[in-house]
């Protein structure tokens, strides 16, 4: 299993559309940014067959340093949690034929196609301050 950095996939993108990598970059870029923004309002964001991204709210609790074994308390916070969709499951467990996560555009009409490891938890939080990063 490798990782798969945003470069990566702007470079995919550009090659399967046949755009600029800097137009894809930018696009890519804003849509991020998007996403964290209404994350950071509140907002729920859902996406057909990918899945939905919800703010969920962690309240206070008391942990144990593994160390010493004090006992600390952790403040209430906010975390992010992806939920996933039903085409994202179905690739996860491999019942999705690569041809139906065809790139559509220019180049996808011409029988390139882009494809991406995906690694995804159903149930992963994420917090903010990893979301900004």
């Amino acid at each position: 299993m490798s990782t798969t950095t945003k470069k990566d996939l702007i470079d995919r993108i550009a090659n399967a559309t046949d755009q600029k990598r800097t137009d894809v970059k930018r696009t890519v870029q804003c849509f991020l940014d998007s996403v964290i923004k209404e994350l950071g309002e509140g907002n729920r964001l859902e996406f057909r067959d990918f899945g939905v991204f919800e703010i969920r709210d962690r309240a206070p609790r008391i942990a144990q340093n593994p160390k010493t074994l004090e006992r600390v308390p952790v403040p209430a916070k906010k975390t992010v949690k992806f939920k996933v969709g039903r085409m994202m499951k179905m690739a996860l467990d491999g019942e999705l034929a690569e041809s139906e996560l065809e790139v559509k555009g220019t180049a996808s009409d011409q029988g390139t196609q882009a494809s991406a490891e995906v690694e995804v938890t159903p149930t992963a939080q994420v917090s903010s301050e990893q979301l900004s990063e």
